[in-house]
């Protein structure tokens, strides 16, 4: 039975971190609540960080999970602009890095979510070389954003993903020239494959973005300390004043793997392995959010997701288990962009070589359909482009794992709810 005299601690501060506080104490628990962050600002949502806040269309407080206020109202003790870099398993202690401070805890969860991979070549010690993970990433490139806009200047853009297109798409509607560098074929090629990937291509180069696929950077070319070109694999230069590594994140598990907890390997997209309870291999200590490795039997496999809802709703279920309640994280993966006047919505998993078709529901050419990746007539994916209110319905027919008619799943005219009846 959990009690007043017990200690709960979190590292990380970001969503996954404070919607584990916020439920604790939620669900009663009275003992002490302390969270830890590496960062000085209050625990913040990312989405706003390429989307609206990065458009200026959205106000810095807006990204705050909770007023600085509710912390203290709610007794959870924070630590901002502070580390632990030590975890005593066997003393059940972690250690602050600045000063060697010890606090003991019962329970430990692991929420330290993921950085972003760095550019291995020349020139990415030059002033105008960014990323975007943190605010305080975002407020910079805001900036650098609204300056290339106002001078007609030039960024480079390493990376279709999901950040490197919604960075794109800033850029553009600040007014900034875009070049995109993307080894793959088309943009997000590994997530929604070589189908759905097109409609993205041509959705930003109608909004004057420059593509180069099947490259790769090599080098930044700068001159006092400045970039003036970025150099790719067939030896040509694009002219930037400012290049954005987007290629991607890596899961933040130095403090867990120096504790000797599980970590899966790259091949199966690393983190902190833990089981449908969030639980580590150390029985007192969850993990949550990006850096977490869960099973998932929908799929039957393991995976590590570095979306939004993932940290919304994981945060929660790991505090729930902390407290001996019985849970099982079995959500289907969801995440959502905004790029220009495209709004998007995907739920499921079908990577490459898991599906045998995609069939589209409604007018792709137009932006506003459903696709869904399918595997001997059972959905796997589903993602909605400019189609609202069907979340829920997509996710029934993954969660649902029967065959479906796939002339009705195209046909628009058939309710997405009478498929999985």
């Amino acid at each position: 039975m959990v009690d007043a005299d017990q200690t709960f601690v979190i590292v990380g501060g970001g969503l996954a971190g404070a919607k584990a506080a916020e439920t604790l104490r939620a669900e009663g628990f009275t003992g002490r609540v302390i969270l830890i962050s590496d960062e000085r600002d209050h625990p913040y949502e990312r989405p706003p960080l390429s989307k609206g806040y990065l458009l200026g269309k959205e106000e810095r407080d807006s990204v705050f999970v909770h007023e600085p206020a509710w912390y203290a109202q709610n007794d959870i003790e924070l630590h901002l602009g502070q580390f632990v870099d030590r975890i005593d398993r066997g003393g059940k202690t972690v250690r602050f890095g600045d000063d060697g401070t010890l606090v003991r805890y019962d329970k430990l969860l692991l929420v330290t979510g993921a950085e972003p991979r760095r550019l291995d070549i020349p020139g990415t010690d030059l002033a105008g070389v960014h990323h975007l993970r943190r605010l305080a990433h975002a407020e910079r490139l805001k900036g650098v954003l609204s300056s290339l806009g106002r001078d007609n200047g030039h960024i480079v853009i390493a990376g279709a993903g999901w950040i490197g297109l919604e960075v794109a798409a800033a850029a553009r509607e600040y007014g900034a020239e875009v070049t995109v560098i993307e080894p793959a074929p088309t943009p997000l090629h590994g997530v929604l494959g070589p189908e759905l990937g097109g409609v993205f291509a041509e959705l930003h180069r109608e909004h004057g973005v420059r593509f180069h696929f099947g490259r790769q950077l090599t080098e930044i070319v700068g001159q006092d300390g400045m970039v003036l070109a970025a150099r790719t694999d067939d030896g040509e230069e694009h002219p930037a004043h400012d290049v954005l590594a987007a290629i991607g994140a890596a899961p933040r598990v130095g403090l867990a793997e120096a504790a000797g907890l599980e970590i899966a390997d790259r091949a199966h997209g690393g983190g902190i392995v833990v089981d449908e309870r969030l639980r580590t291999s150390d029985p007192d200590i969850y993990a949550a959010g990006d850096v977490a490795n869960f099973p998932l039997a929908l799929f039957d496999t393991r995976m590590r997701v570095e979306h939004w809802a993932n940290a919304l709703n994981g945060g929660p279920a790991a505090a729930r288990a902390m407290l001996g309640q019985d849970v099982t994280y079995d959500r289907v993966p969801y995440f959502f962009t905004d790029q220009y006047d495209l709004g998007m919505e995907y739920s499921g998993w079908a990577p490459a070589g898991s599906y045998d078709q995609v069939v589209i529901r409604g007018d792709a050419g137009k932006r506003e359909f459903i696709a869904f990746w399918v595997k001997e007539g059972r959905v796997l994916a589903g993602m909605n482009v400019n189609v609202w209110d069907v979340t829920e319905q997509i996710q029934k027919l993954i969660r649902a794992k029967a065959q479906v008619d796939t002339e009705a799943l195209a046909d628009p005219h058939v309710p997405l709810d009478s498929l999985t009846s």
